[in-house]
């Protein structure tokens, strides 16, 4: 459930908000931000904390417990642990942004939104949290391919690798560049 809220979020934000932001009046960005974008940001960080912690619990309780999941017959590691390895590897990287480029700017930009005197970096800040925000949308695809291929898909190499990341790019590139040309209008 937190994985989720924590995507959803990740989604409003790229595919909602950034191009209802860019046409939002200056004035009315005091008013309408501080209220709504906190209180999303708040279930959208603590979705990843969740997420990040509990994945990786669970990562260490079935692929290092008792049933040793993650060899292989020939001793390596098995296409499945190394698929979820894969996805707990970009989930971490997520989470990092989250928690230390994405919160750390937007309480910034925000709070001085709520206080009527914009932080004077807020352009930087913005910028700077809005690629790591666009990296993690990117990452999103081949995360989840890589927890869905986990339990179903027990090829994993290199090629099989780079191809799943490409097409997850794609997808959300293709969807992130969709989400300018929605009309607002019934």
């Amino acid at each position: 459930m937190f994985a989720l809220i924590w995507m959803g979020h990740l989604y409003f934000f790229n595919l909602v908000n950034v191009p209802f932001q860019g046409g939002l009046d200056k004035e009315l960005k005091p008013k309408v931000n501080p209220a709504l974008l906190l209180r999303a940001f708040y279930w959208f960080r603590w979705a990843a904390m969740y997420t990040f912690v509990f994945g990786w619990l669970l990562f260490f309780w079935h692929y290092l417990g008792p049933e040793h999941l993650i060899s292989s017959p020939d001793g390596g590691m098995s296409g499945r642990a190394m698929w979820i390895m894969f996805g707990g590897l970009l989930g971490t990287i997520m989470w990092f942004n989250v928690w230390f480029v994405i919160w750390p700017r937007q309480k910034l930009i925000l709070g001085g939104l709520a206080s009527g005197t914009p932080h004077p970096d807020a352009a930087k800040m913005a910028v700077a949290a809005g690629k790591a925000s666009r990296f993690n949308t990117y990452a999103s695809g081949p995360l989840v391919f890589a927890m869905l291929a986990a339990p179903h898909f027990s090829i994993m190499s290199g090629p099989v690798l780079v191809v799943v990341s490409l097409l997850g790019l794609g997808f959300w590139y293709g969807m992130i560049k969709r989400s300018f040309k929605v009309k607002t209008t019934v």
